[in-house]
């Protein structure tokens, strides 16, 4: 039996603290979603102002980035070159904005977020990555 990682209680306010602080730095109004490696939410905050679709996005992103391990991007592009079928993938939120956490070549979670231009998203959500110090983020 092997061990792995899993993220603590203290990795998750980490990173939704610096998350956020990369949101407001900018005036941005989002929600920022924090989930396990089974995509079970851990972390979710909609900052005032963030529209209400923005959690149910955030949330959405989180796992679809977790389950496919591998950024939401990834998806959004696939589709915008015209892989439509990729539409009815199992997935729900296949926009730029989640981004999974790797501990060498274990997923320990990933963090989604929505509310500004989907680039910004993946920014504030790898700022957030960022606060654990990890190499491959």
């Amino acid at each position: 039996m092997r061990t792995k990682p899993a993220l603590t209680d203290e990795d998750v306010l980490a990173m939704s603290a610096a998350a956020e602080a990369h949101a407001k730095s900018h005036n941005w109004n989002v929600t920022i979603a924090i989930v396990d490696d089974g995509g079970h939410l851990l972390y979710l905050h909609r900052l005032e102002g963030a529209g209400a679709s923005t959690a149910d996005m955030a949330t959405g992103k989180a796992r679809t980035a977790v389950l496919g391990r591998r950024e939401t991007k990834v998806y959004e592009d696939t589709i915008k070159q015209g892989r439509t079928a990729f539409l009815s993938a199992p997935m729900t939120a296949m926009l730029e904005g989640g981004v999974p956490i790797f501990v060498g070549t274990d997923i320990v979670g990933a963090v989604g977020v929505s509310g500004v231009k989907s680039d910004q998203d993946a920014q504030i959500a790898r700022a957030g990555i960022a606060a654990l110090g990890l190499e491959n983020v």
